[in-house]
């Protein structure tokens, strides 16, 4: 049995077995640790068992570079100040109401957020959101705490962190050094500040 599996069977105990009920589950940690990884790995293992789930990623909620350029916060992209927070936490609280919801979802080829894209239904099911803030201990963020029925931390050392985000880098074209820096400029910088002001979760796996 590989990590990832041990994982997921690990996060199903944690999930009642019931497809009457609405859970909210969040899957938090810094850039790198494979939240959407497991996320897709635990969706197909929920429905497999007979839930309806729908996977929510914050990432929907990234500052268009139309906005974060005269802020001059592009350089940055990822930091928190770099999110709608306050759009997302009020997301999170309709879908906590049980309604319908329309989602904001990140083309990362693109690098935008495209409106509208997405529908969490309303009724009974698990409700799986992933993202770098949501055990963030910041304002705004601090008060999606309380809106999840099970919060998830990756937990993934520093060093794994830089080689696998270098290794993203690589992959979108940049070279080298420009990885490199891309990686440890902002992305590492986010990782540590995310770690520093982590919120209490209920539970801790590998990343």
């Amino acid at each position: 049995m590989n990590s990832l599996t041990r994982h997921v069977n690990a996060i199903l105990t944690r999930i009642v077995d019931d497809p009457s009920a609405r859970q909210l589950v969040a899957l938090a940690g810094p850039p790198g640790t494979g939240k959407s990884t497991v996320a897709e790995a635990l969706a197909q293992a929920i429905r497999q068992r007979g839930q309806k789930v729908t996977i929510v990623p914050m990432d929907g909620f990234h500052l268009d570079n139309r906005v974060l350029e005269p802020r001059g916060l592009l350089p940055r992209k990822g930091a928190p100040e770099t999110f709608d927070a306050g759009g997302f936490l009020s997301l999170v609280r309709r879908i906590r109401a049980g309604e319908e919801v329309i989602a904001p979802v990140f083309d990362r080829a693109r690098d935008i957020a495209i409106a509208g894209a997405q529908v969490v239904p309303a009724g009974p099911g698990v409700i799986l959101f992933e993202g770098n803030y949501l055990l963030f201990d910041e304002s705004p963020w601090r008060d999606l705490r309380p809106l999840w029925d099970l919060a998830i931390w990756l937990d993934t050392p520093i060093e794994e962190l830089r080689r696998r985000l270098v290794e993203r880098w690589l992959t979108h074209g940049l070279d080298a050094e420009q990885a490199r820096i891309r990686a440890e400029g902002n992305d590492l910088a986010n990782a540590r500040r995310i770690n520093a002001a982590r919120l209490t979760p209920d539970m801790v796996i590998g990343g």
